[in-house]
């Protein structure tokens, strides 16, 4: 692919993003910015793999990968906060 087909995939995925914060912000229910905040944690993953194929740098995988890490697990602690109170 062309530089230019990945800077077109790049800003579609942070006006993507934009629409997901204004739901975390907005958002009806705790759920619902939950889930907002989870897909933006995933845009912003791949963004950085975007980064990492354009630089081609591995090392940008690589912090990819932790923050993908990052975003499932605090997903998951603000979701068993939200359903028994507490974390452990």
């Amino acid at each position: 692919m062309s530089i230019q087909a990945f800077m077109v995939v790049a800003i579609a995925l942070a006006l993507l993003s934009i629409v997901s914060l204004y739901r975390a912000y907005v958002g009806p229910t705790p759920a619902d910015r939950v889930i907002a905040i989870n897909v933006i944690s995933t845009k912003v993953t791949v963004l950085i793999t975007l980064l990492a194929v354009l630089t081609m740098q591995d090392t940008f995988t690589d912090v990819a990968l932790v923050y993908a890490m990052m975003g499932f697990i605090t997903t998951v602690c603000v979701s068993k906060y939200m359903e028994k109170g507490k974390l452990f």
